[in-house]
């Protein structure tokens, strides 16, 4: 996130719907914060996390793993 602070900024120079909430104050300190994540971004990182749920769901835990060993042996020992 970027953040960038200004103290004693004019009132004069912000916009009017701002200076019109501030009365007689001629100096204020200024606080913006931005979020880097714009709505494309949010929306990869949506999709990679779909993903990879759908990664885990499909990847074999151990016992599916030893439970298809055993079918194939049990096959190759008939």
């Amino acid at each position: 996130m970027n953040k960038i602070v200004r103290e004693h900024y004019p009132v004069e120079n912000l916009p009017e719907d701002l200076r019109a909430e501030l009365g007689l104050a001629k100096t204020v300190k200024v606080v913006i914060e931005a979020d880097e994540v714009d709505a494309k971004s949010a929306a990869r990182v949506a999709a990679i996390a779909e993903l990879l749920e759908h990664r885990r769901k499909l990847k074999p835990s151990a016992n599916d793993s030893v439970a298809r060993v055993r079918k194939l042996r049990d096959e190759w020992s008939r």
